[in-house]
């Protein structure tokens, strides 16, 4: 199992320039790129060819650009933007040898008046993923969809986000499985069957405070092994499948902001190989 960075840890205390340097220097294999700040800041001093070689002569490579943020259920004219930014994602993955882009459903209002069935979310999230995977296809990347384990957002367990996927039947079209979002909104193991294996593509993991299943937020998450998620039972379900390529660390919790961003990258990969060893080595 390999080791990657999410750059959301270090969200409010790091540059990429650092968050690159600390992480090769603790011997992580990959990093997750934040593109709505972390790289636009580093594109504002340099370039993406700049990046690439720093890529080209470090053992650290780029797992993901994290991420196109809801994509689903917009209007024609924010669709349409969408559309756009992803494909100057594609550009970047392209000059990045970079495999994967996550990508995120959209929060809805949740009152009665605000509230969208669930057969439209889900024909829609199709519709848009089908058209992303053909946009995708030439350029040899896959689309890795995170549900977000949180009242308001339209795709927020994992039953939902795989009969999604299922449903677009791109072998470019995935899932990312993260322990804070499957846990959020009470996610089951018994969805993540034998069928389910091929559609993993990037595995987050993380932990939370003992909030109610529907309360719990990003705020809330902790070192892996630190809070209430059985992080030994997704293991092994993960083991199961047979799922062994990348375990990519992402926290945003406020307290770890305001340390300085080495020790959180460092304390970040030793609590998470110490849930991992029992099962990867």
């Amino acid at each position: 199992m390999k080791l990657a960075f999410n750059e959301g840890t270090t969200w409010e205390s790091a540059s990429l320039q650092q968050n690159l340097e600390y992480c090769e220097k603790h011997g992580y294999d990959y990093i997750e790129i934040r593109t709505i700040d972390q790289l636009k800041d580093y594109l504002k001093e340099y370039t993406l060819d700049d990046l690439k070689e720093y890529f080209d002569t470090h053992q650290i490579k780029p797992l993901s650009l994290n991420a196109l943020c809801f994509f689903n259920n917009r209007t024609k004219e924010d669709e349409e933007k969408v559309i756009e930014e992803f494909k100057e994602y594609l550009e970047i993955c392209k000059k990045l040898d970079c495999e994967y882009i996550c990508v995120v459903p959209s929060n809805i209002d949740v009152t009665e008046k605000g509230k969208t069935l669930t057969e439209e979310i889900n024909a829609s999230c199709i519709r848009v993923l089908s058209h992303l995977s053909d946009l995708a296809k030439p350029y040899g990347v896959k689309i890795a969809l995170e549900f977000i384990g949180i009242q308001e957002n339209t795709v927020n367990t994992f039953s939902q986000a795989y009969n999604i996927v299922k449903e677009v039947n791109r072998d470019n079209v995935g899932l990312v499985y993260d322990t804070f979002q499957f846990t959020g909104m009470g996610s089951r193991f018994e969805d993540v069957t034998d069928e389910t294996a091929e559609k993993i593509f990037i595995f987050h993991i993380n932990d939370v405070d003992g909030y109610p299943v529907g309360q719990m937020r990003d705020t809330d998450r902790v070192w892996p092994g630190h809070g209430v998620i059985d992080l030994e039972a997704h293991l092994k379900r993960l083991k199961e499948l047979k799922y062994d390529f990348v375990a990519s660390v992402e926290l945003f919790r406020p307290e770890y902001y305001q340390m300085d961003p080495e020790e959180v990258i460092k304390k970040a990969k030793e609590t998470t190989l110490e849930v991992l060893e029992k099962y990867y080595k």
